[in-house]
């Protein structure tokens, strides 16, 4: 592939790659999938496999999409949370330390205390969004800041504090005793401390009680994670000389958009979850190419199956990225459009939780003939890094 298109969208199905599963006859989801528009990309395009996470760092969305954006987390990680702080539209001060805050549900079976669920049954924005504002007004303070995000995601800024810590999220530990992965290091007890004041004030709180009436798992807990402090990034303009937008439900996402210059609205109906609109993601992102240069589309749904351990779910949520993302996107497209399909990383449903490992990457261009290919992890094209892979994307350049 060489030159310059005008225009260029990438598609970020998150967590979509995998390991090969005895229930499909060996193959993957994304092999087991059906997938038309990706397969037409992969097949009439430019396929390749991109290094996500660089040695040495956690396979995390944070570090993952990083590599996406064309910033290599080597050179510009600080840690999950302060992006998030900045999709979010929250500036971070020098001496601020953010924590992303989960909304959790701790299953107490004395003398255990397991992580019964990393998202407190994927408790709503709404619900969420009053026992922080409550939390907040009780248990924050000028110290510690408490800010609602989206579903269970939430943010915790501790002014003054430390970073240098171990933390572990909370989707890592699903169904284990707590205790084991609590956090450790300078300044971890006062984190400890901020976690079991938590419980005490969400208790009897009633939106906790009203879910419990309604036989669902009560945010009983928060577990915060991620630290970090502000982070710097180079203008994505001043790199590829490109304007650009994000489409995502996610403040990660937005935030390392934020960070990029880009643009980041809101889209109604984007949840970060299984019942995403992904219709209006494809409908958003149309609307936004005619006036900015590139686009990110990201979906987090095909993550969120994978946490949970659903197979149905998994290859449901592939398929309708290709159906109501891909589909439309790509007859839409005219020549003038790149578009890339991509992951992240892998989140394996044996696992529950991400994998470091390459993942298969897709060029299309409408009159532009690439040699072909799949769109699994079956690909066996060439690896790149994820500068690479957007040099190779926007200018058309091999590394």
């Amino acid at each position: 592939m060489s030159g310059r298109a005008s225009r260029y969208i990438v598609i970020i199905g998150d967590g979509m790659a995998d390991f090969a599963l005895g229930e499909l006859g060996g193959r993957t989801p994304l092999q087991a999938a059906r997938k038309p528009n990706i397969d037409c990309i992969a097949a009439g395009g430019w396929c390749g496999r991109v290094a996500t996470v660089p040695a040495g760092f956690p396979p995390g969305s944070d570090v993952a999409c990083m590599s996406l954006f064309g910033y290599d987390p080597a050179k510009y990680y600080s840690g999950r949370a302060p992006i998030e702080a900045y999709g979010m539209g929250r500036s971070l001060d020098d001496d601020d330390v953010a924590f992303r805050c989960n909304l959790v549900y701790l299953n107490v079976r004395p003398p255990k205390v397991l992580m019964g669920d990393y998202s407190a049954g994927h408790i709503t924005t709404e619900e969420a969004g009053r026992l922080i504002a409550d939390l907040n007004a009780e248990v924050g303070s000028e110290t510690f800041r408490f800010f609602p995000g989206v579903g269970y995601r939430h943010l915790m800024v501790w002014k003054g504090g430390y970073a240098d810590m171990e933390t572990t999220p909370p989707h890592d530990i699903s169904g284990k005793e707590v205790i084991d992965h609590i956090p450790s290091g300078q300044g971890a007890k006062t984190i400890i401390r901020l976690m079991s004041d938590s419980q005490i004030f969400l208790k009897d709180h009633p939106v906790n009680a009203d879910r419990i009436a309604r036989g669902l798992a009560p945010a009983n807990s928060i577990w915060l994670w991620g630290q970090g402090r502000r982070p710097a990034f180079p203008a994505f303009c001043d790199t590829y000389g490109t304007r650009g937008a994000v489409v995502a439900a996610v403040d990660l996402i937005k935030g390392i958009g934020a960070l990029a210059g880009f643009d980041t609205p809101r889209v109604a109906g984007a949840t970060g979850y299984l019942d995403t609109d992904y219709g209006a993601k494809a409908r958003y992102a149309l609307s936004l190419i005619a006036d900015y240069d590139i686009v990110y589309v990201h979906v987090e749904a095909p993550d969120e199956a994978s946490h949970e351990g659903s197979l149905p779910e998994k290859i449901k949520a592939i398929e309708r990225i290709d159906e109501l993302v891909v589909g439309p996107i790509l007859e839409a497209a005219g020549e003038e459009v790149r578009l890339m399909v991509v992951t992240d990383h892998a989140t394996p449903l044996s696992m529950k939780t991400h994998y470091a490992c390459p993942v298969p990457f897709a060029v299309f261009q409408k009159g532009r003939k690439g040699p072909g290919g799949t769109y699994d992890e079956g690909n066996g094209g060439r690896l790149f890094s994820g500068e690479q892979m957007i040099s190779f994307f926007i200018k058309g350049l091999e590394p």
